[in-house]
């Protein structure tokens, strides 16, 4: 812990740097094969849409002795050549989805589930879900997330005063929901009301850990035009670096229980309400942290360095960078001139620096007024 407090002290003040933001080219080219790898996967593979989505009839049988699937199977299949989806829930209950069917044909299997799996016919119950409740989840979820987008850019663009900061936390919030999806599809769970719920929350977490580190980009680079001791990139940089302790932490603090709450979900309850929710949770986290830091910020830099002025001053402190070094190199004491030199480029100790004991203030000792 004491190595961690350290590690997140030195990248506060400068003292250590991880170059984050110059090596954006790397995360971007990481991000977008993701992205086109999760879209391949949903291309080829597709979403295992539960039967919220697709319609069909489900079957619960509750209180049986033997959770074998292959009994429910043989039943389905003697009344229709489709295969059912079957899957147990919780130690003593069974579920068996499949297409729709009409009222003799639902009584004629839960007859059949419950001789096969030798319980009551009354703790066998069925239900049916029609395909256009799945559609009106679906539009629903889609049209809340079309205004949660345009409702965040307004926002942001108004609290940061800059319409790149917005475009960079948009990118990065919909690179960690096509990523989530991906994974989704790829592990093959079904896609619930609950699992869309999932979705929509990795939004607000990837939001908000986003924004905690663009206002460290603000306030390193609010006096950005009257200082020639480092550039936009290198201030975003430093504002990297000293939340990315917090990211780390914040992130692993909220992955521990939803890991747990995943584990118990899918392996010793067999929950599936507990699993789906969960897993969305759980990968759309870990994304979030990931392109709060490697994504969101690089782009943004990457964006912001487009204006003129950001360039004029880039170019500016780069001039003055090679003049310094130059004059400390032809002086006397040439090194401790260049070191102090580094120390100002916003590479060294900068933003948060301690000053030493002596420029603390002093406190008063009791008694005196």
């Amino acid at each position: 812990m004491r190595g961690l407090s350290s590690l997140g002290n030195e990248l506060y003040t400068g003292r250590r740097s991880v170059q984050i933001v110059g090596r954006r080219r790397t995360w971007f080219t990481i991000a977008l094969a993701l992205v086109v790898v999760s879209v391949l996967i949903l291309a080829v593979k597709g979403m295992n849409l539960g039967i919220e989505f697709r319609g069909g009839s489900q079957f619960t049988v509750s209180g049986a002795a033997n959770l074998d699937q292959q009994p429910a199977a043989d039943v389905v299949a003697e009344l229709s050549g489709e295969p059912p989806r079957i899957s147990t829930v919780g130690t003593d209950s069974l579920r068996v989805q499949t297409a729709e069917l009409t009222s003799e044909e639902t009584q004629q299997l839960r007859d059949g589930l419950a001789e096969a799996y030798g319980v009551p016919a009354e703790d066998v119950t069925a239900t049916f879900v029609g395909p256009s409740w799945g559609q009106d989840v679906t539009a629903k979820a889609l049209q809340g997330l079309v205004i949660f987008l345009v409702l965040v850019s307004l926002v942001m663009a108004a609290y940061f005063r800059t319409w790149t900061m917005s475009v960079a936390a948009i990118v990065a919030l919909l690179h960690d929901l096509v990523a989530t999806v991906g994974v989704y599809a790829l592990v093959g769970f079904e896609v619930t009301p609950a699992s869309v719920i999932g979705f929509l929350t990795i939004l607000g977490y990837s939001l908000y850990d986003t924004v905690v580190v663009f206002d460290k980009v603000r306030e390193n680079n609010a006096d950005l035009y009257t200082q020639h001791r480092r550039t936009y990139a290198e201030g975003a940089n430093l504002a990297v670096n000293q939340t990315l302790v917090r990211s780390i932490n914040t992130s692993v603090v909220g992955l521990l229980p939803v890991a747990s709450i995943l584990f118990v979900g899918a392996f010793l309850l067999g929950a599936g309400t507990l699993r789906d929710i969960a897993l969305a949770l759980f990968v759309g986290m870990l994304l979030s942290t990931y392109s709060s830091i490697f994504i969101a910020t690089p782009l943004e830099v990457t964006l912001r360095e487009r204006s003129e002025p950001i360039r004029r001053h880039t170019r500016s402190v780069l001039e003055h960078r090679a003049r310094s070094r130059a004059a400390a190199g032809e002086g006397q004491g040439g090194e401790d001139v260049a070191a102090r030199t580094e120390d100002l480029t916003g590479v060294g100790v900068v933003a948060g620096h301690h000053q030493g004991h002596d420029a603390q203030p002093r406190r008063r000792k009791k008694g005196r007024r």
